[in-house]
């Protein structure tokens, strides 16, 4: 679990047809919390930063690399 995951419960209503989901799980991006670009932010190497779709470390989110349920 990071720092950038969110859990809610899902409602799941009596009269229902389907069987209730539960928990779900989203991912919550990190440029969201950043007001700012500091100076000085750490930075990838350009070839990670290439692989990784970002220069600065922080902005960095893993999205999609965990299996969906």
């Amino acid at each position: 679990m990071s720092d950038q995951d969110r859990y809610f419960e899902v409602f799941a209503g009596p009269f229902d047809p389907c069987p209730p989901i539960g928990v779900k799980k989203f991912v919550v991006p990190p440029n969201l919390f950043v007001t700012f670009q500091p100076p000085n932010w750490p930075q990838f190497q350009p070839y990670d930063a290439l692989r990784l779709g970002t220069l600065w470390q922080p902005l960095y989110s893993p999205y999609g690399k965990e299996q969906r349920s």
